[in-house]
């Protein structure tokens, strides 16, 4: 499936160059640079932080949410209690655009993370250019030089990369190319399997200065809670939210989760 994903991700790439040359999109990131928002603020406090995603489909799940106005559930994440938006940009699995980033920008006053499949420094220039504050890197796509190249790119221009792992072996990789801030996903990329105790398993292998990411099958309070004793910084929801009926509430009592008392004394 990871394949499958990144052929398309290649397809529209190329497309997409052929319409917005890259002195362009520099010129656009600059402009944007001057609106940066502190995003390693956003996790470093004393409660576990949530990433509330924008996310109209997957591969594993098919079809979700419509999501008509993407701004307007940003805006009810944020007033939730998120401490970052994610927006999905891929088009052809996901239903996302670089215009659902712009949109969500726009509408909110925290980070904003644009969640996609980079395999280029141009996508990296797109993000600053649209508006974005993170760009996922996911370390399964890239081949290990890419990796330390992308992730000194993105620093130097202004974003944090939030880099995605999955094995043992990939937490070495994102260590060895510098990653602050680590994404463990609990779906395997390959198969789409959602397995809850990757995140467990694998925070004690990651550096102690960087940010911990929980990503994917977090469900709720409790699944926030086990995350956050295995030493999680922030969880990354979006199925359960976009797919409920009141994301804002839903939202809300994550973070009342990750605020709760308990949890300071637990974190390692």
């Amino acid at each position: 499936m990871l394949n499958e994903i990144l052929d398309g991700v290649r397809a529209d790439l190329a497309d997409r160059q052929q319409h917005m040359p890259l002195e362009r999109l520099k010129e656009m990131a600059a402009h944007a640079a001057s609106s940066s928002r502190d995003v390693m603020a956003a996790f470093r406090g004393q409660d576990v932080a949530v990433i509330a995603e924008v996310k109209r489909a997957s591969p594993s799940r098919g079809a979700m949410a419509a999501i008509p106005d993407p701004a307007a559930l940003a805006r009810d994440y944020e007033a939730g209690g998120a401490s970052a938006i994610s927006v999905l940009t891929e088009p052809r699995h996901f239903g996302g655009s670089l215009d659902d980033l712009v949109a969500v920008r726009e509408s909110v006053a925290v980070p904003v993370l644009r969640k996609d499949f980079i395999i280029s420094s141009y996508q990296l220039w797109e993000a600053r250019a649209h508006g974005a504050d993170m760009v996922l890197l996911i370390v399964a796509a890239l081949e290990q030089n890419a990796l330390v190249s992308l992730v000194e790119r993105a620093e130097s221009i202004g974003l944090i990369p939030l880099v995605e792992v999955h094995t043992d072996a990939e937490v070495v990789r994102a260590a060895d190319a510098g990653a602050k801030v680590i994404g463990v996903n609990a779906r395997n990329l390959a198969t789409l399997e959602v397995d809850r105790k990757v995140f467990e398993r694998l925070a004690p292998l990651i550096p102690g200065d960087a940010v911990k990411i929980a990503e994917s099958g977090i469900r709720g309070p409790r699944d926030l809670f086990q995350c956050a004793a295995a030493g999680a910084d922030a969880v990354l929801v979006g199925e359960s939210l976009v797919t409920g009926k009141d994301p804002r509430s839903a939202v809300a009592d994550l973070v009342t989760a990750g605020s709760h008392p308990a949890l300071r004394g637990d974190r390692p």
